[in-house]
């Protein structure tokens, strides 16, 4: 299970993941026309993402378990007058969102799952993902050093995890973008080495 008191203490600083704008690889997903349709955020922090997938047209709905996250979230949706709807939620539970979408985004939340949460989180996922949808997941790679930072994936974990109602579309290597401030956690120079998948659901 996730500590979900550590996830929510980290936000009443300065959480590293915290960016100024949507993760790079979201934006080049978008921009070559791989997330379509509706889409759900999930662990969607204070917004970035969600926020400027509904700026270039998209019906988006934004998840997190953490309510200040999605405070901070809706203030930003309304202070730049985009219609994103962020509510709280669990990832492990999507069916409770009554409804269905056609491509999940997830920045950096997969790898905080344990191996058992990882296999309800892929069953959660199928219970929202319309057939022919897509999941697009940002995670850390296990080219990535040890140290700081959340645990670390391999190419074939993720295979693993999707290999039954799932074909692979891709996995690439790509860098996280983080927050830079005194004392901010410490990751290879250029970012953190991450992976880029996508999977599309039988």
């Amino acid at each position: 299970m996730m500590d979900n008191d550590r996830f929510a203490s980290m936000y009443e600083k300065q959480a590293p993941w915290d960016i100024p704008g949507p993760q790079p690889a979201i934006v080049e997903l978008e921009e070559a026309g791989a997330i379509g349709g509706d889409v759900l955020d999930v662990g969607c922090g204070t917004g970035e993402n969600a926020l400027y997938l509904a700026s270039r047209g998209h019906t988006v709905w934004g998840i997190d378990f953490v309510p200040t996250a999605i405070e901070r979230a809706r203030a930003k949706a309304k202070e730049r007058g985009i219609d994103v709807r962020f509510q709280v939620g669990d990832a492990l539970k999507l069916s409770e969102l009554g409804r269905t979408f056609d491509a999940v985004i997830d920045s950096g939340l997969f790898h905080t799952f344990s191996d058992e949460d990882r296999a309800k989180y892929v069953e959660s996922l199928s219970s929202v993902i319309r057939p022919g949808g897509t999941y697009h997941v940002l995670c850390f790679s296990d080219q990535e050093p040890a140290g700081e930072g959340p645990r670390r994936v391999s190419e074939a974990e993720l295979r693993r995890a999707f290999e039954r109602g799932w074909n692979v579309q891709e996995i690439r290597a790509i860098r996280f973008a983080t927050a830079t401030y005194p004392g901010a956690p410490s990751f290879s120079p250029g970012g953190p080495k991450a992976l880029c998948a996508t999977f599309v659901r039988v």
